[in-house]
């Protein structure tokens, strides 16, 4: 038996101990030492031999002596550790179309673009954001709420609100976009970036803050807030334009949270649509990083018209490994539903091994129509490079079957997803599937590119007509029109002293998926 496989059995061993850190589990506590080895050498081991096993491009990989995973990445910190192991391997699969990494990530080209590792042990959820602060895929917040774009020059620039998430503490306090900002905790901003930036950055992560500033109806404003837990909606704005004789629906949807946080929000507005008589829609997806796959599909099907029924939507696609059954480090791990508990058959507990099929006949998802907005002929999605994963999921399906068309920048990039792995107190993500539309298109690493290149207007609220997205995206649906505007904003003109960024903590890029396929 070879050193591989004899740690493949210990690994395998090890995922059974070190299983655990969701609210329903208990990490088990065992010695600093195990059989053979530390915890945290043993979490090394597993995280390389899952990845030798599930991740997509595991073609790539080394062997556990050539990778040494215990020998390298010894860092005082062991998250930082294994974080840096995860990048390693990341590393080893070449996009021949770029050169670089699949996961080249150019936001920060010393971290992955897609898989990552969370510290489970104060979360007890199968899926949240990245950070401690934030809106998680469950639509559960913890924070102040807010996040803002910075407009102008570095000598003299103004913060806008970019989104308040829904019931946050910013949104409670009658905050919302396009509102200015002209003090933070006392102190006047816009002057002097370089000077600025650090006190901006620690204000607007702090658990606590004043802002001053004017609103977008002209009035002045005055508020403190303090980060709390809350639930938040996924929709940050619906309703019905009439533009000339159309009744068009917009949608502007912050993240594809799980089926008990969005199937019935999602439902109620495709009703009123309906009800309403609309024949178009915008959906404005420019700050969705994406979440499970279950809601992307979701609205799909409330989209779609119901001649679409029994066609394919989507194939997801996962390695050969797991596609021909041989993943058996895959028997330690138990599946989870959407709220981290573990699923269970007849008594039996259910695993990723064993009552999962990964053919793609096994996952190829088909169109079966809901809801009863039943006309659609056209839709024109609003994206950012903060539109990502199942948000992309979504365009790619639909433009084999009707006319779509997007309005604003490129978006992120991830036509990948995974599924947690539970390691010890972590979760680890790696990229495990790919995921193509009807015609086999998928490979859009590089992002979806606009068909009309359009600022994000920070300066009007979501649904205002006046929005530059937005009114393009009406001038095409009423119209036609896909006219370049040559006289772009302030925002996407670059020079040295220009300053146009967003800033604060941001939102994880995921596409959360089960495999579809059950034995």
């Amino acid at each position: 038996m070879t050193k591989a496989k004899k740690l493949l059995q210990l690994c395998a061993l090890a995922s059974v101990v070190l299983l655990g850190a969701c609210k329903k589990d208990k990490i088990s506590k065992t010695d600093t030492k195990t059989a053979n080895g530390t915890r945290t050498q043993l979490t090394k081991d597993s995280i390389f031999l899952y990845a030798k096993e599930l991740y997509l491009w595991n073609q790539y990989l080394p062997s556990y002596e050539a990778f040494a995973p215990r020998d390298n990445f010894n860092f005082s910190e062991e998250l930082y550790s294994l974080n840096r192991e995860l990048f390693a391997i990341t590393q080893k699969a070449i996009n021949p179309t770029t050169g670089k990494s699949y996961e080249y990530n150019p936001d920060d080209p010393d971290d992955t673009k897609y898989s990552f590792i969370e510290d489970l042990a104060a979360k007890g959820v199968i899926a949240s954001v990245k950070n401690a602060q934030g809106v998680d895929f469950n639509g559960e917040g913890n924070d102040t709420g807010f996040y803002v774009y910075l407009e102008g020059k570095k000598t003299d620039y103004k913060v806008y609100i970019r989104f308040c998430s829904p019931g946050s503490p910013a949104a409670l306090a009658g905050l919302g976009r396009a509102d200015r900002i002209t003090k933070i905790n006392g102190k006047t901003i816009g002057s002097d970036y370089d000077g600025e930036v650090s006190f901006l950055e620690d204000a607007l992560n702090a658990s606590s803050v004043s802002l001053t500033g004017i609103n977008k109806k002209g009035l002045a404003f005055n508020v403190s807030l303090t980060a709390k837990k809350y639930d938040s909606s996924p929709i940050f704005k619906d309703s019905v334009l009439t533009v000339g004789a159309k009744k068009i629906g917009y949608l502007a949807f912050a993240r594809f949270t799980s089926d008990k946080n969005s199937a019935q929000v999602l439902d109620n507005v495709f009703a009123k649509f309906a009800n309403a008589g609309v024949s178009d829609l915008v959906i404005d997806l420019r700050y969705n990083p994406g979440g499970y796959v279950s809601t992307a599909e979701h609205l799909i099907n409330l989209i779609a018209p119901p001649g679409l029924n029994g066609r394919t939507m989507f194939v997801e696609t996962y390695n050969e490994t797991l596609r021909s059954g041989k993943a058996s480090i895959l028997v330690n791990q138990p599946l989870r539903d959407q709220e981290g508990n573990i699923e269970y058959k007849n008594g039996k507990m259910l695993n990723y091994k064993d009552n999962v099929s990964y053919r793609p006949e096994n996952n190829t998802t088909i169109f079966e129509k809901e809801g009863n907005l039943n006309s659609v002929t056209k839709v024109a999605f609003i994206t950012t490079d903060n539109t990502a994963s199942a948000s992309e999921l979504v365009i790619n399906s639909l433009k084999p079957h009707i006319t779509v068309k997007t309005f604003g920048s490129t978006s992120y990039g991830k036509p990948v997803g995974f599924f947690p792995i539970r390691i010890d107190k972590y979760d680890v993500y790696l990229s495990s599937f790919s995921t193509k539309n009807s015609e086999g298109d998928g490979d859009y690493y590089d992002g979806i590119a606009p068909d009309l290149e359009t600022p994000d207007d920070v300066k009007h609220d979501f649904g205002d007509t006046n929005e530059r997205s937005l009114a393009a995206a009406l001038a095409y649906l009423t119209s036609g029109s896909l006219k370049v505007n040559r006289t772009l904003s302030t925002q996407q003109t670059k020079s040295g002293n220009t300053l146009n960024k967003a800033i604060g903590n941001q939102d994880f890029k995921g596409m959360i998926a089960v495999p579809k396929g059950r034995k």
